[in-house]
């Protein structure tokens, strides 16, 4: 039960689910949006409550527990989100709302930090491919999230997004056996020292970083911008045929699954920087294409670029955690907290476009953000070799088998 294998799956099912959360408020939107008469941008703002708070918070929470574990903080972080969504359908305005979806952010900002860390203490050898693992749990759930809330809004109303709360419960009673388990093992990891030279190899660190902070909330903005106004962009299909949406959701999302694993991999394989800069650079004609593709090619072409999207994820995760080793949840929440609240503030300028000059220039606006960010790319700092992932950071161990 406390073998490595089991708590990096319980970690994977963790995020999964709380990552579902996540996936299902871009989804819930539409009928929000309808059910309080409200326009493209206030409706972004719900998304800008809902990650702004997690993104400001997150860090803190990884400060802390880097200088103490809370494996708690993993099972309470899946009950808030659950309970936070499954109680937005039954606010009787927008302020509740509001305050529902913030608290929502609360618990994503609690478990992911801890998540992290603790992914980083059961697997350190081949860095980018173990992060990968943990990481598909969370795009694994995002891509689920909207298809699960659009099924269950069409069929039982808005109540019926209150079922979202479920798998978030059962699993936070699973992790409740494993919490002396998870704690002494990131409490032995955390207690050997990161090998000489692991963050010092990148120049200047701090400006290191800040570039692997913009590269990723560029992407998360077109990431999220997508996944946000796919339905609003099928909107008339949302009315007659919800499965399609849907579906399309579940395809372009749930990419980001295959995404990542293949993702690290290649990385490990290939380099860390110059995987960030061609799947990067390759997101900028998917998305034209996409957002202008015949009927018959949406769905490939949705697949292809969901994938591309999220196949960096965890690279820029480990390439952060190798320039801090000493501060893996801080800088763990950092990189996940701005890709999730930044997100939300993309999506409600991206909203505030969309009033004014249209749906379809807000989604052709989206086609900057990737190129923007694949000249970002170029400017990171060599070496950083294929080998980057046997340097351990501080919490690092062996890998599991």
């Amino acid at each position: 039960m406390n073998s490595p294998r089991v708590l990096l799956f319980l970690l994977f099912l963790g995020h999964l689910c709380t990552d579902f959360v996540q996936g299902a408020i871009p989804a819930l939107l539409p009928f929000l949006k309808e059910r309080f008469h409200l326009t493209y941008a206030a409706t972004g703002m719900l998304l800008v409550a809902t990650h702004v708070t997690s993104s400001v918070i997150q860090p803190l929470f990884g400060f802390i527990t880097d200088r103490r574990p809370l494996p708690f903080l993993i099972p309470l972080g899946l009950l808030i989100s659950g309970v936070g969504v499954a109680l937005v359908p039954y606010a009787p305005s927008v302020a509740w709302v509001v305050s529902l979806v913030m608290f929502t952010g609360l618990g994503t900002a609690a478990f992911h930090p801890e998540g992290f860390k603790a992914t980083a203490c059961i697997v350190s050898e081949r860095r980018a491919t173990g992060m990968s693992l943990f990481s598909v749990g969370g795009n694994l759930g995002f891509g689920l999230g909207g298809p699960a809330a659009i099924y269950l809004v069409t069929r039982h109303g808005l109540p019926g997004a209150s079922a979202l709360l479920l798998p978030a419960l059962a699993t936070a009673l699973l992790f409740l056996p494993v919490l002396p388990a998870i704690r002494g093992n990131v409490r032995s990891k955390s207690s050997t020292a990161a090998r000489p030279g692991a963050a010092s190899d990148p120049a200047r660190p701090f400006l290191t970083v800040s570039l692997i902070i913009a590269i990723v909330v560029l992407r998360s903005w077109t990431h999220l911008g997508l996944a946000t106004y796919i339905p609003f962009l099928y909107q008339s299909k949302l009315a007659t045929d919800p499965g399609y949406v849907g579906s399309l959701l579940f395809f372009f999302l749930g990419a980001g699954t295959a995404g990542t694993l293949i993702g690290g991999p290649l990385a490990d394989r290939f380099g860390h920087r110059r995987f960030l800069f061609f799947s990067v650079a390759l997101t900028v004609p998917l998305t034209w294409l996409f957002l202008h593709a015949s009927s018959r090619l949406v769905f490939p072409l949705g697949v292809a670029l969901g994938a591309t999207l999220i196949s960096s994820f965890s690279v820029t995760m480990v390439m952060a955690q190798e320039l801090f080793p000493r501060r893996v949840a801080t800088v763990s929440g950092a990189i996940a907290g701005f890709a999730i609240g930044t997100g939300g503030i993309g999506v409600a300028l991206l909203g505030a476009v969309a009033d004014r000059f249209g749906l379809m220039s807000a989604m052709n606006l989206m086609n900057w953000f990737p190129a923007a960010g694949a000249l970002l790319a170029l400017l990171l700092p060599l070496p950083w070799r294929p080998d980057d992932e046997a340097r351990r950071p501080e919490g690092a161990g062996p890998a599991a088998p």
